[in-house]
């Protein structure tokens, strides 16, 4: 079986990062919690004493059992850069069904916009409305909607 299970981010605060994907995108509680730690998983992350704490949500639009958005903490982390031209994986889209009363809803929630809103037509006669904005831990997002 090959299917696509999770997308994982790594948060400063776990618990605040879950509940903005909970506010601002409908990601759902599936009761998937996690408190890891021992040598298992020292031997997968190639950390000593790893411990990691965070959640499992449903993605919106998507049923109880996949995929999940992963949020997870460590209690040692590693700062990054992030840019939208970076090598490896730049941001989440998510299709919503109004770009900039999302966008409202992700700032007041202390999230910030990258870029301007964009509405363009491509060739096949579909609009659509983009934007970049950041999560509250400045990870990258793109919301969008399509007509």
């Amino acid at each position: 079986m090959f299917r696509y299970v999770h997308t994982n981010i790594i948060a400063k605060d776990c618990q605040k990062l879950i509940n903005f994907y909970k506010e601002v995108f409908r990601c759902k509680t599936i009761g998937e919690t996690r408190n890891l730690r021992g040598e298992w998983l020292d031997r997968l992350t190639g950390i000593s004493n790893a411990h990691i704490v965070g959640e499992h949500l449903c993605l919106p639009g998507y049923e109880e059992d996949h995929p999940t958005l992963e949020i997870f903490s460590y209690d040692t982390m590693e700062n990054a850069d992030s840019s939208l031209n970076k090598c490896g994986i730049a941001h989440l889209a998510f299709e919503v069904d109004d770009v900039e009363k999302t966008l409202q809803l992700l700032l007041q929630k202390g999230g910030s916009q990258i870029g301007e809103v964009v509405k363009t037509k491509y060739e096949d006669g579909r609009e659509a409305v983009f934007v970049y904005a950041t999560d509250c831990e400045g990870n990258i997002v793109e919301l969008q909607s399509w007509s």
